[in-house]
């Protein structure tokens, strides 16, 4: 079938980035890119998108506002597509997410609410206020991360957000299936992406997460893109409820 309409979370950079130009290069025409407040990094996507034959919609939120902000997103998005004489959403990415990393000593009340805001609060209100406009044969994909089966004492905010997450869109999958909707998450490990950087431009970082893949390199967001696009296309029909492991192979 043809999809037509796709919203993503965190579409100004890395993984978000690069799954808007795979979805507009498969054929989506109307292309939400999410942001939170880096217009310009935005703009370049958009410019991206519109080169690859789609029509990109700019949507600004502050996901650490959680449900309030997947509301307004929500209807932003919404408005949009009626605008543009398409019905519905056939495809929902929600990529956006921020790491928060601290070790149990550190962990601090704050952060840890931040954290849930941004990657579990806000995603899975953002499904909740779509749900009856996502179209019949749709698809629901989520960013998650190799940290949720592995041992990660840095990321106990972030591991457990993420975890919370897969937990929730396993949980709605069979509901959702009722419509022929698949839900799944696509689980990273070390991609080279600004929500690393923090620690992957240190002095022999890089290399070291490179032997951390059974490839013996840094993932790129276009790897975890086109396994979101497969997803997002008819050849995924019949994986839902999972979560894809997109870490190269950093677990065997």
């Amino acid at each position: 079938m043809t999809r037509s309409t796709a919203l993503i979370t965190g579409a100004s950079r890395g993984i978000g980035a690069a799954t808007a130009a795979a979805l507009a290069r498969d054929g989506i025409s109307l292309i939400g890119i999410h942001y939170g407040h880096d217009h310009a990094a935005a703009e370049a996507t958009a410019e991206r998108v519109r080169s690859l034959g789609a029509m990109p919609v700019l949507i600004q939120a502050e996901l650490s506002e959680g449900e309030a902000a997947a509301a307004a997103i929500a209807d932003e998005w919404k408005r949009a597509v009626a605008e543009n004489g398409f019905t519905g959403t056939d495809v929902l990415v929600s990529n956006a997410g921020i790491n928060g990393a601290q070790v149990l000593a550190d962990l601090d009340p704050e952060t840890y609410a931040r954290v849930q805001a941004v990657n579990l609060t806000a995603p899975l209100f953002l499904l909740h206020h779509l749900a009856d406009s996502l179209n019949d044969s749709g698809r629901v994909v989520a960013v998650s991360t190799g940290y949720t089966s592995v041992a990660a004492p840095t990321h106990l905010a972030y591991t457990a957000s993420k975890a919370g997450l897969e937990g929730v869109l396993h949980a709605v999958s069979p509901e959702l299936a009722k419509r022929g909707i698949t839900v799944n998450s696509v689980a990273p490990g070390i991609i080279d992406t600004d929500l690393n950087a923090d620690w992957i431009d240190a002095p022999g970082a890089r290399d070291g997460a490179a032997q951390v893949s059974a490839f013996g390199r840094i993932g790129t967001p276009e790897d975890v893109a086109d396994i979101i696009s497969f997803l997002a296309s008819d050849r995924g029909r019949w994986v839902t409820g999972q979560t894809i492991d997109a870490t190269g192979g950093s677990s065997l």
